[in-house]
């Protein structure tokens, strides 16, 4: 527990003093963010304010994580470094996606092959180590059966290893495309990504303490209600780090922001949510538990589908949080809202998966 605590606490002081000399940084070279010009004319007046500030979120990450295990004395398992890989992986990408929106003076960055690219290199690189390293009970980080609460019996390797290895390749690059692109497109106002991220994997520290206690390491009986998951704590730390760092940049990012995240940070996040809930092996879960960004989410994709069909509009504007803005909502108002709903969401998700535990 002393680990996950110093984890959150590091990463959190760095992110809370690191970020406003990385804002000082960023107004000496005028690195700031270019707002689309289709977007709510509110937005035009944040034109210039310092973005890539993911930056911070990643470093106070790395910083806290590594602290965690000075604290208890042993390196980092598989698991670990497997997430903390994913989200510094993407969130390069998304720096030289922010890097080109600033050097062409312009709100679209990277050329969305480039970016489809670059994230499928970084998703099929953590896909295949995934299923490697393997402890002394045989187990690997990853599985390629489908998970909700634990791994269920829809295995993608039932047509045989390669087969398995290609199918569960093309799943995970699909969650982890997904849930990048879902905290990317909810970073559309000051502190909401931050402040649903903050929730989100705030709620994973709690699932990672209870797998880690209920670890099948831990319980003599296999057969046991336990978790079969190769490295809990680990990704307890890993989350907790994310939490601090979290909670340190929403004090500068909320709103009026000083900074953003940028894709370097929603890039980042959302293949962090999506490395957690492939190797905590709760894929489903994690929908519920990031509710909130799966309806971001839809709300694009209900928005996109109707236009292309009837060349109508079904909200104001997508993302949902512009379509309330666009019916004269607050920013602050909007932000706080969107923030209770992502409590609730991730409090069902918490609910659902500890009644699982005491059912079974």
């Amino acid at each position: 527990m002393i680990a996950i605590i110093v984890a959150a606490a590091a990463a959190l002081l760095v992110s809370l003093c690191g970020t406003p000399l990385f804002i000082k940084f960023l107004v000496r070279k005028q690195y700031g963010q270019f707002i689309r010009q289709d977007g709510p004319e509110s937005h035009l007046t944040k034109r210039g304010t310092p973005t890539m500030g993911g930056v911070v979120i990643i470093l106070a990450t790395v910083v806290g994580w590594l602290a965690s295990y000075l604290v208890i004395g042993r390196p980092p398992a598989a698991s670990a470094y497997l997430v903390v890989g994913l989200m510094v992986g993407l969130g390069l990408i998304g720096f030289l996606d922010d890097f080109t929106k600033i050097r062409k003076e312009r709100s679209l960055g990277l050329s969305p092959l480039w970016k489809i690219v670059g994230q499928g290199v970084i998703g099929i690189t953590f896909s295949v180590l995934a299923l490697q390293f393997k402890d002394s009970a045989g187990r690997t980080p990853a599985s390629t059966r489908i998970s909700f609460l634990r791994d269920t019996n829809l295995d993608l390797a039932f047509a045989g290893t390669a087969i398995g290895l290609v199918l569960f390749v093309v799943w995970a690059n699909f969650l982890i495309t997904a849930w990048s692109n879902a905290v990317n497109l909810t970073d559309g106002l000051d502190g909401l990504a931050t402040g649903v991220a903050l929730v989100v994997f705030g709620t994973y520290v709690i699932v990672g303490i209870w797998q880690t206690n209920q670890s099948c390491r831990h319980v003599a009986a296999i057969a046991s209600n336990c978790y079969d998951v190769r490295d809990p704590r680990d990704l307890t730390i890993v989350a907790a780090a994310i939490t601090g760092a979290c909670v340190g940049f929403l004090w500068w990012n909320t709103n009026p922001a000083q900074i953003f995240m940028g894709d370097t940070g929603s890039l980042a996040l959302g293949g962090a949510l999506a490395g957690l809930s492939i190797l905590s092996r709760t894929e489903v879960l994690a929908v519920i538990i990031g509710g909130l960004f799966v309806i971001i989410v839809i709300s694009d994709v209900i928005q996109i589908g109707f236009f292309k069909m009837t060349g109508r509009r079904v909200f104001r504007m997508a993302p949902l949080h512009h379509h309330f803005e666009l019916k004269g909502w607050q920013e602050v108002t909007i932000v706080t809202r969107f923030v209770l709903i992502a409590i609730i969401l991730a409090a069902a998700g918490l609910g659902v998966f500890y009644a699982q535990w005491v059912v079974s």
